[in-house]
């Protein structure tokens, strides 16, 4: 008889009580995940320390709902009276964190009947329509589907792997069954069996199309690439549009009407999301001209194309992805199409008459992809939205997301130029006659110069041969469309490709080429631990540098090259470095604003220093010039972050480079189309199933046998890796708790362990205080043998939108306080104390270093606290030349660090100090757990995040 061998299989079936949906196997697990576990729990463990920030707003529940989008041509709508518009006239909304909203008194997305009828502001939500809770179409049960989910789309198994997998499970079920019965099989009988179910899934389908452009010369002279055919795949825009209003995991993220955000104290207008803008208010404006489009939705399509390589060694290795989103929904990109990349031989490729013909087939291919949205551009179309209401749908061209390349592409002028304004590319920054370009503008000029096609070219960097793909379409004008890039422009263009090559050419000219190398080798020797800061333990000379990387050196590149360049120089940095995390920030305002422009200035002026010092003859560059149009930008589409390329950037690994990874490489984008196909409809399936409630919980809980649980786990924590220091957190509603090892002791024991034998002076005090917090002595005792609980880390939780956070702005991060990283030296983390919530700024903290996180009970209170070593403010004044805050630690007269307890109440965040190292050089046996040690100087970093840059100013 066959017997079988090794553990028994215990099933994920014990669930967090934090409500993070995760369920672990055995009890020590569960202890494990629930000590590192940001979340709050509803019911509370044996101990909860307090929160170490403020409250944040609990996110709104959703509405599990499953509608599909409906296509067809409403009647004429009901023109609105007056009388029937007053009332929604400038309708304010208050939102969270001091903020209201006015709504657009005509364009405000009310929802109406399948006849285009307007509904009342009370109407409830339609009934979704009713499917069984077991139904899970095409698939026969929900382990068959979560088995295609994970085979495909997690693990992205290929095909030969597949059909090995289900033979090998075919094989351990015969081998399994002693009585001889009849085996049912694995749940797919083969791949193709897997990709047929895939393939049947009816919700997500959205075709694709092909697009052939041919050129009509068929003279044998003419060159090859003139006779070819180029094919254009692509879905159907409005599908993907109605799919993505229709998606119920959007229900309470979409915008249906416009808005405009203001300030509840200062009434200052506020630009956060690509809705909050002018720019589709404006277009609302426009739009509501016709009164048979009032109280529709505008829905703006943001575009976006890159070209990018999945390959450098093998065949064609580029692909020119085309994106789509709407506005109203917040970073949400789908695969829109392929455009044709036409290639000819080197002695044609650089000609004028090529490149026209490139230019030409990309605005065509432009046109005939968005021909399906046209006619809905001007008359609504009536559409299902996520949260089950039908709406008239008015559709619009919005924004296009590009690099430089692309965009002087996009608006048909000569590369050199700015493709937003008639500034001349000898003198981008300060040329007096330059405006904003416009379509009209553009036929103005081909009208006069008519005669002379060359003037175009040379006086206004017009390409007059293409037409903007733009003109086709109502409402649109390419040169007001192209919105800006935080990543090509100012991440990876002004500040990696500029500033920082700058100060190397520098460094050689001045010091010569090996001692350059020296100090840049220095800079991240000795920059301290902080969560989430990215590190160089190898250097910074990357052979290519990616985003990630470009903003890791921001955050410590100012202080690392202080004392090595002029003062100047650094002034310059500094000043650019504070107009890019001003731009970066999720919720921009009028003060912002004029701080975005002051920053400018400061970088103009102090920028000469290059030219000054012969590293540069002159600054006409489109990357550094296109910073200008931003104040205008942010006020046109709302805060930059929502339109970055680093977006569709993120978007080529899963729909470009992992499915031709996977396909045979023998004519792959067959292959690709078809994998992008499948996952949307995997997708969508997944949507489905979780509105309807039929993927809640573990998969062995669903229904099915399993073996005994394991006992539940006991309340009290335990211990913790804590690897992870810093992450985005969903729908959390507390901002902080202290939970990880505990190491019981007496009081006592403690102080002789950290060698501070004052500790218990420091207890007293801190009781005392709590108890009389105005007397200005301590006269409390406290026993030595009372029993404490150690903790080597915190966790906090707290309102950062502008860094990743989950979905209601939350970021969360730890704190660490103990005497191993790693198995290596000690790490004891910085943080911002509160001292004065009236003052701004710096002004109302402190620093300090947290050497302990404590827990104690006395008198029938529990107490958590944290043993800090103190910081004091080394000047009034921030640094002049670095615009950071410096401190430096406290002594007593015996030379040892100033101490004290504190309550975790009064904790903020971390922070990340920067010694001030000058122009020495460290010794290479110098690592970065000696740096707290070792300085007596430091900087307090604003740029290790967002949420410091906007606190400690």
């Amino acid at each position: 008889m066959h017997r079988r061998s090794g553990k028994r299989y215990i099933p994920c079936i014990l669930p967090c009580p934090f409500k993070c949906r995760l369920f672990c196997k055995s009890a020590s697990g569960l202890t494990q995940h629930r000590n590192i576990c940001s979340f709050n729990p509803t019911n509370r463990c044996e101990w909860t320390p307090p929160s170490l920030h403020l409250n944040a707003p609990q996110t709104p529940p959703m509405t599990p709902l499953a509608f599909g989008p409906i296509c067809h041509t409403p009647p004429t709508r009901q023109p609105h009276t007056p009388g029937t518009v007053s009332p929604h006239c400038y309708q304010w909304s208050v939102n969270g964190r001091g903020t209201r909203s006015r709504i657009h008194p005509f364009l405000d997305g009310q929802p109406c009947d399948d006849a285009g009828y307007d509904l009342p502001n009370d109407c409830s939500t339609p009934p979704r329509e009713q499917r069984a809770t077991d139904d899970y179409f095409p698939y026969s049960s929900r382990p068959e589907f979560e088995l295609a989910d994970f085979l495909f789309h997690k693990e992205q198994m290929g095909r030969k792997k597949i059909s090995e997998l289900m033979d090998i499970w075919a094989t351990f079920q015969q081998s399994t069954n002693s009585e001889g019965d009849p085996v049912e099989g694995p749940p797919f009988a083969s791949t193709q069996d897997l990709y047929n179910k895939i393939d049947s899934t009816e919700i997500g389908d959205v075709s694709w199309q092909v697009g052939c452009q041919d050129h009509h010369d068929t003279i044998d002279t003419v060159p090859c690439w003139k006779t070819e055919s180029y094919d254009t795949w692509f879905c159907n825009p409005l599908k993907i549009a109605e799919a993505q209003l229709g998606n119920i995991d959007f229900a309470h993220e979409i915008d249906f009407g416009l808005k405009r955000v203001f300030s509840s104290q200062a009434d200052r207008c506020q630009y956060s999301d690509f809705m909050s803008g002018n720019w589709a208010w404006q277009q609302a404006d426009v739009i509501a001209v016709d009164p048979e489009t009032h109280r529709s939705m505008f829905v703006p399509l943001i575009l976006s194309s890159d070209k990018t390589t999945v390959s450098v060694v093998t065949g064609h290795n580029k692909y020119y992805p085309l994106y789509l989103s709407i506005g109203n929904v917040s970073k949400s990109f789908s695969l829109l199409g392929f455009l044709a990349i036409p290639k000819a031989d080197k002695e044609y490729d650089d000609t004028l008459e090529f490149r026209k013909f490139r230019r030409q087939l990309f605005h065509m291919s432009l046109v005939h992809i968005l021909q399906s949205v046209e006619p809905w551009m001007s008359k609504p179309h009536i559409t299902r939205c996520g949260d089950g209401h039908l709406r008239c749908v008015i559709y619009g061209l919005g924004p296009y997301i590009a690099d430089y390349p692309e965009q002087v592409l996009l608006a048909c002028v000569v590369s050199g130029w700015c493709p937003k304004c008639t500034a001349r590319p000898t003198n981008l920054d300060d040329d007096p006659t330059a405006i904003l370009r416009s379509h009209e503008h553009t036929n103005m000029v081909l009208e006069t110069f008519e005669d002379e096609p060359s003037t175009p070219w040379q006086g206004y960097g017009i390409i007059s041969d293409v037409r903007a793909f733009t003109s086709f379409f109502p409402r649109a004008n390419i040169h007001h469309l192209l919105s800006p890039d935080l990543l090509h422009q100012v991440i990876k263009g002004t500040f990696k490709d500029h500033l920082v090559d700058w100060v190397g050419e520098y460094l050689e000219t001045v010091h010569g080429k090996m001692r350059a190398k020296e100090i840049l080798a220095d800079i991240d020797l000795w920059l301290p631990l902080f969560p989430g800061l990215h590190r160089f333990p190898e250097g910074c000379g990357f052979k290519q540098w990616t985003g990630d990387d470009s903003k890791a050196l921001m955050k410590v590149y100012l202080p690392a090259i202080a004392g090595h360049v002029p003062a100047r120089m650094v002034h310059a940095i500094g000043a650019f470095l504070e107009f890019c995390y001003l731009v970066r920030r999720l919720q921009i305002d009028s003060t912002t604003l004029e701080q975005i422009e002051t920053a400018i200035a400061r970088f103009q002026q102090e920028h000469t220093i290059f030219i000054e010092t012969e590293v540069r003859i002159d600054f006409s560059l489109p990357q550094q010039h296109s910073l200008f149009h931003y104040r205008s930008l942010i006020q046109q589409f709302g805060a930059p972050n929502g339109l970055c390329s680093s977006i569709t950037e993120s978007r080529h690994i899963t729909a470009v480079k992992q499915p031709w990874h996977h396909s045979n490489r023998n004519e792959p984008l067959g292959q690709m189309l078809l994998t992008n196909q499948r996952l949307d409809k995997l997708a969508a399936s997944c949507v489905d199933f979780v509105a309807r409630g039929m993927l809640q919980g573990p998969l062995l809980t669903s229904g099915l046998p399993i073996g005994p649980a394991p006992e539940p786990p006991s309340s009290e924590p335990g211990s913790s890796d804590g690897t992870q220091d810093a992450k985005a957190v969903d729908g959390i509603t507390s901002v902080g708790d202290v939970k990880l090892a505990r190491n019981p002791g007496t009081l006592d024991r403690l102080a002789t362990y950290l060698g501070q034998p004052h500790l218990v002076e420091y207890l007293c005090c801190f009781l005392y205080d709590q108890v009389h917090p105005d007397a200005e002595t301590c006269g409390m005792d406290i026993a030595e043998q009372l029993w404490i609980k150690v903790f080597h880390s915190a966790t906090s939780t707290y309102y950062a939108p502008s860094d990743l956070s989950g979905t209601g702005g939350m970021h969360w991060e730890r704190i660490h306080a103990t005497p191993h990283w790693k198995g290596g030296p000690g790490r004891y983390d910085c943080v911002y104390v509160g001292k004065d919530v009236e003052a701004e700024g710096f002004h109302g903290l402190h620093v300090a270093r947290v050497k302990l996180f404590f827990l104690f009970c006395i008198q029938q209170c529990a107490y958590s606290c944290a043993l800090v070593e103190w910081f004091s403010t080394y000047s009034d004044s921030p640094c002049e030349d670095m615009g950071m805050w410096r401190v430096e630690p406290d002594y007593d007269v015996m030379g040892r660090c100033m101490c004290s307890v504190i309550h975790v109440d009064s904790i903020l965040c971390s922070a990340h100090i920067i010694g001030v190292a000058g122009t020495q050089k460290l010794p290479k046996q110098f690592t970065y757990h000696d740096s707290p040690d070792t300085f007596r100087l430091f900087y307090v970093n604003k740029y290790a995040d967002h949420h410091t840059h906007e606190i400690a100013f």
